[in-house]
């Protein structure tokens, strides 16, 4: 029988050596070692298992919500070469072999443009497939909600990889693909829609993001997460000495203050922070430090942009301080960090207080 033998995570292209680094050291601090894989801007890393172990038990103690670089997390089987005369025969015997069965099939490319040439080639190839694979006991109704996936790099190039139900992306590629509202001031509006969609539960969205309620957005200018606060009926203190989006002021919903979103402070405890300023990402962990410490907010979202360079381990170090300083200060607090979809040289941080 084959067995899957490493971890396959997809990325976005360029963040490959980020997310080998994190996937590395955080295997190695649960007690597993193994070697990571990968191409540059690829847009995916594999991580294979030292002794060829089945990585089934890595998966399970390393889920995809603890994982800041990652979209998607599998377990896979080795990559197949294939013949351009018979592309499906490899891949149903791979299946086979490995005794899997699933509900569901998904065929992916990397998120790079020479992957997505690949489209019509996986359109042509998903009926056939799936007849197959039915005829062979693999692809049936019941099956734990098991999905298989492959992940095509080329016409001759595929990885075939399980999810499970719980500890995976819903999404194909792992990528939350929103609609930009016109009426937003700013793109940079999606950033703030999709980590409500990461780290709030939908059904909570209406206890948790609730008309009435009171933030701050620092660094506000021109409105694009204000907008995400001001649209849920929230009352915002948009703090920025830039100029705000006419239509937004005119919500009545929006307080200008033309300060410092390092120095100000809220008059009352708030429901949100949230905060898209750039700068460097120790500052901004310190900022938000002091509001958390103080009790200032009782959740926040907030961006870390990231260095050119070694931005794992500053993103590591800025994750680790915030949590240390919560602890000694007595805090309870979620704490979940992501390199979102909408995001570029960034990664964006959750914190909710839960005591």
């Amino acid at each position: 029988m084959t067995s899957p033998v490493e971890l396959l995570c997809y990325c976005r292209p360029g963040f490959e050596p980020d997310l080998a680094a994190e996937i590395t050291e955080k295997a190695e601090a649960i007690g597993w070692t193994g070697q990571a894989l990968f191409d540059a801007n690829a847009g995916f890393v594999r991580f294979r298992v030292e002794g060829d172990e089945p990585v089934n038990a890595l998966h399970r103690e390393l889920p995809l919500m603890s994982l800041v670089f990652a979209r998607q997390s599998l377990v896979a089987l080795p990559p197949l070469s294939l013949a351009r005369e018979d592309r499906l025969t490899p891949i149903v015997e791979q299946v086979v072999a490995s005794g899997w069965s699933f509900e569901s099939l998904w065929q992916e490319t990397p998120d790079t443009n020479d992957a997505k040439a690949l489209a019509g080639l996986i359109k042509a190839l998903n009926r056939p497939l799936e007849s197959v694979l039915k005829k062979r006991k693999a692809l049936r109704r019941k099956a734990g909600g098991r999905r298989l996936h492959l992940l095509w790099r080329a016409g001759d190039r595929v990885q075939l990889g399980m999810s499970f139900p719980g500890n995976r992306s819903e999404m194909p590629g792992g990528i939350r693909r929103l609609r930009f509202p016109h009426s937003a001031p700013s793109r940079s509006t999606l950033k703030l829609e999709e980590a409500w969609h990461e780290f709030v539960p939908r059904e909570q969205w209406d206890t948790r993001l609730a008309e009435g309620m009171q933030a701050a957005d620092l660094g506000a200018a021109p409105g694009g997460w204000t907008w995400q606060l001001a649209k849920r009926g929230m009352h915002v203190y948009a703090i920025d000495n830039g100029p705000m989006d006419k239509a937004l002021m005119a919500t009545g919903l929006v307080e200008h203050l033309r300060e410092d979103g390092f120095v100000w402070e809220p008059p009352y405890r708030l429901d949100w922070l949230v905060c898209d300023i750039v700068d460097k990402p120790a500052r901004v962990e310190a900022m938000m430090e002091r509001w958390l410490v103080r009790r200032w907010c009782r959740e926040a979202v907030f961006n870390l942009k990231l260095p050119m360079r070694r931005r794992w381990p500053e993103v590591a170090s800025c994750l680790e301080r915030l949590a240390q300083a919560l602890a000694e200060a007595g805090i309870a607090a979620e704490i979940g960090c992501r390199h979102l979809y909408h995001d570029r040289e960034e990664v964006t941080v959750h914190v909710r207080i839960t005591d």
